[in-house]
Parts: structure tokens; C-alpha cells; sequence
């Protein structure tokens, strides 16, 4: 059975990944201003609060884990009244060492073990736009094992180092996605999945998308009528399913001429168009440059 989730971590490629120790005491918070790179968190003792641009503040615990796809601006702090100090983010990512925020001495309020990394996907803007902008999971062992076993790795220079922590990363992504509520999330692909029937036409999507489907054809894959499949599939994935289904072939096709082992007219065939004019046609349309030139550029 295709698993569409799996194929999009896959396409998204998340490489190289950075992690540091981060605690706080006393009187602290810090406000980050928008990083855009995918960043996590475990929790490993204490408690803090993290307030999300967008998203309703929250509380993290010990054992908690936190995922921020694009990692909008947020403020993390201890639960006494201050004012947040203001960090960039990409100049705070470069240092090296665990990071203390609040009071220098004495044990900490909270200990955390953080990081980031970047996907390495010339579409990493719409797959990421499918999942919700914060994951929060509590009470998930697997999780916190795997953010310390990205810390190990990624703090010593091993043989196959960068290629055990893409995996490991992968993992850590879609260990996370599952572990969430699919239909508490905001409308992407998780909560897509989270319901059977628009599930059913999500697979079909990407099980098959050289296909010619029309939303008709969709909807009886998903046992509604036209328009209660249009209506769900709207509420949960929050796109029509044709522009869906346009996205995800655009997707695969900057994936397949990344490649550089297939012909235009063989890329074009095996996401839907019928001639590889009319596939660069569209394509130019959505990314702003014919598919040729993109592979190139993907090449240099």
C-alpha cells in the first residue's frame, strides 16, 4: 500500500542537522524572530512554556517532544512574568555549546535538548505547507530516544555520520507526524489521513499519478458524493483535491529531473501529461522556469 506521509518525508530530504543543550532558572524567556528552518526539541527535565506565533501558548513538560516544520517566531520562557529577550535565531544557531538562559548558577528549572535542520527539497515549501506549523507529542519514550541519538551523532565526526542522521532525522519526523492526533491538526496531509475516506483518494493520488482523475473518479474512491468529497477534502487538507493533486506532480516531477536519469518526455508520461510540451507547459507555469533550465540549475 502506498503511504503517503513516507512520501513526503522521502521527497523533502532532511540533511544536516545541528543540536545543543539549552536550559533555564530562574527569571527567564527569549523571543526568536522567524527562522524558517525545520527545528525540534525534547524536553528532558523541568517544565517551560513556548508561546508559537499563530498557535495557542503551551506548556512543555519533561518528556514532551516539539516539531516546527518552518519554525515561525516563538517565545520560550519559565512561568514568572518577564520581558523576553530578542535573539536572531540564524546568528543563535551558529554558536557553539549548550545555551543558559535566566540565572547562571544553581540547577535549572528546565533542561532541553534541541536542533534544527534544513530539507533539501526544491519543493520543501509546499510539503512542508501540509504539515501543521507545530507538533507537540507527550509521553512518546521512542521520541526522546531519538533526539538523543541525533545528539550523539551529531556531535562526533563518525564514518557514515551524515547519512545515519538522515535517516535518523526521517524517522524522528515521522515517528512525530503519527504520534499526533491527525484530526486535532490544522488542515494538511496529516489530518487528510486521520479521516478513512479522504485517505482512500490521498493514496489513490499517489499510488497513481499519471492518472487522468477527475474529482468524480476521486470521490468514488472515497465512497462520497462529488460534492461531500470536495466539501471534506477541503475542511481536512485545506486545497481542492485537483489543485492537491497538481502539487503533488509538480513535486514529483522537480523530484524525478533533480535525477537527471529520465527524459522530459518519460518525466512528463509518469506525472500525467500526455506530451512533454504540455508537461513544460504547466511547469513553467508553477515554478517560473521550464523544466530543463530547473535541472540545470538542481545540477549546478
Amino acid at each position: 500500500m502506498v503511504d503517503p506521509l513516507s512520501e513526503v518525508i522521502g521527497l523533502l530530504r532532511p540533511r544536516t542537522v545541528f543540536t545543543k543543550g539549552i536550559s533555564g532558572a530562574g527569571r527567564w524567556g527569549v523571543r526568536y524572530t522567524d527562522f524558517g528552518e525545520p527545528s525540534f526539541c525534547t524536553v528532558i527535565e523541568g517544565r517551560c512554556r513556548l508561546a508559537v506565533d499563530g498557535v495557542k501558548p503551551i506548556t512543555l513538560e519533561a518528556g514532551d517532544f516539539v516539531l516546527l516544520p518552518a519554525t515561525p517566531g516563538f517565545t520560550m520562557s519559565g512561568f514568572e512574568a518577564v520581558t523576553p529577550k530578542r535573539l536572531d535565531p540564524k546568528a543563535s544557531a551558529a554558536l557553539t555549546g549548550d545555551v543558559r538562559h535566566g540565572r547562571r548558577t544553581g540547577p535549572p528549572d528546565v533542561r532541553l535538548l534541541g536542533g534544527y535542520f534544513v530539507f533539501e527539497s526544491p519543493d520543501a515549501g509546499l510539503l512542508v505547507s501540509l504539515l501543521p506549523r507545530l507538533l507537540h507529542v507527550r509521553g512518546v519514550a521512542r521520541l526522546s530516544m531519538l533526539v538523543r541519538l541525533v545528539g550523539e551523532e551529531a556531535g562526533e565526526e563518525r564514518p557514515g555520520r551524515d547519512l545515519i542522521l538522515s535517516r535518523l532525522v526521517e524517522v524522528m519526523l515521522i515517528e512525530a507526524l503519527r504520534s499526533t492526533q491527525g484530526g486535532e491538526a490544522s488542515p494538511g496531509l496529516l489530518r487528510g489521513l486521520s479521516d478513512a475516506r479522504i485517505a482512500a483518494a490521498i493514496r489513490k493520488m499517489h499510488g497513481s499519478p499519471a492518472r487522468p482523475w477527475t474529482v468524480a473518479q476521486l470521490a468514488r474512491e472515497a465512497a462520497l458524493s462529488r460534492s461531500a468529497f470536495f466539501d471534506r477534502f477541503m475542511r481536512a487538507v485545506g486545497l481542492p483535491p485537483m489543485e492537491y493533486l497538481f502539487g503533488w506532480r509538480m513535486a514529483v516531477a522537480k523530484d524525478l529531473l533533480r535525477r537527471d536519469d529520465l527524459g522530459l518526455a518519460a518525466i512528463a508520461e509518469r506525472v500525467g501529461y500526455s506530451s512533454a510540451s504540455t508537461f513544460s507547459t504547466a511547469f513553467s507555469r508553477h515554478v517560473g522556469q521550464p523544466p530543463g533550465r530547473f535541472a540545470r540549475a538542481e545540477a549546478a
